[in-house]
């Protein structure tokens, strides 16, 4: 009766139902992990921009990597910014979505240690193979704040780190890359500034992250799932539908010989 599951057809649809249901259900996991990940990647963030700040050097050092419950942890540092020695990050958008530059600038403590801040986003006026034009920041000693951010990497930023660009301009925000290149201590990650704010048309601040959704991937999660649940119904239903049709197909074939019998 179901000696057709034993076809070459059937025998690949066999397995390719085997294959689907376990990957389908690894691809749900996947989607929980995003979704747990996700989650308390917001409980971070939350309560990193609760806190009062804190001075960065408490929390990072020359060749520190800034730890998980660090990110977006309020800081403040006391110096100077040296725009000598200023870059601008190349393919930044804003929250508008236009593409331009995002400004990073050393800041150069009492102790003569650097703080890479981030300034914030201008627009990419102009060709892209020279060094905008960038509004100067405060001159003299000051005071900054901004959420700490741990150095950018291809693997977790999915940016190529590109070589031979124009001068003075970087891919990724990196303390290492930008220690050789300035040959000072300069402290792990980086600060993007929320204080104080530029004067006369500065660099646009980057907001605060949004820490409020926690995306599809839990719906996405269960999708999966029951995707996983409907292939064995599916192929069940399937080979039903063939048994019907086989036997209905043996009744025409078995009435048609019984006819010419009959006259």
């Amino acid at each position: 009766m179901y000696r057709f599951l034993l076809s070459r057809q059937w025998v690949i649809l066999t397995l390719v139902t085997l294959a689907l249901i376990p990957t389908m259900i690894e691809l749900g996991f996947w989607q929980l992990h995003r979704h747990e990940h996700r989650v308390a990647l917001n409980t971070v963030i939350s309560d990193s921009l609760a806190a009062k700040p804190v001075p960065a050097e408490s929390l990072t050092s020359p060749g520190h990597t800034v730890e998980h419950e660090d990110l977006y942890r309020r800081v403040t540092a006391k110096g100077t910014f040296d725009t000598a020695h200023e870059v601008v990050v190349r393919r930044r958008t804003n929250s508008d979505e236009e593409v331009g530059f995002h400004v990073l600038t050393p800041f150069v403590l009492d102790d003569g240690r650097v703080l890479l801040v981030n300034r914030g986003w201008i627009p990419a006026n102009g060709a892209q193979t020279a060094f905008p034009k960038v509004p100067a920041p405060a001159k003299g000693e000051i005071t900054v704040t901004g959420r700490l951010m741990a150095d950018e990497t291809t693997a977790a930023s999915g940016i190529k780190d590109v070589q031979g660009l124009p001068d003075r301009q970087v891919m990724l925000i990196d303390s290492g890359q930008q220690t050789k290149r300035l040959g000072e201590r300069v402290l792990g990650g980086y600060v993007e500034l929320t204080s104080p704010a530029p004067r006369g048309g500065g660099p646009e601040l980057i907001p605060d992250p949004d820490h409020s959704s926690i995306g599809p991937h839990m719906a996405y999660a269960i999708q999966w799932w029951l995707f996983s649940a409907g292939v064995p119904v599916g192929w069940a239903v399937l080979v039903r539908r063939e048994r019907r049709d086989r036997a209905e197909a043996a009744a025409d074939e078995s009435t048609a010989e019984a006819e010419p019998a009959a006259v």
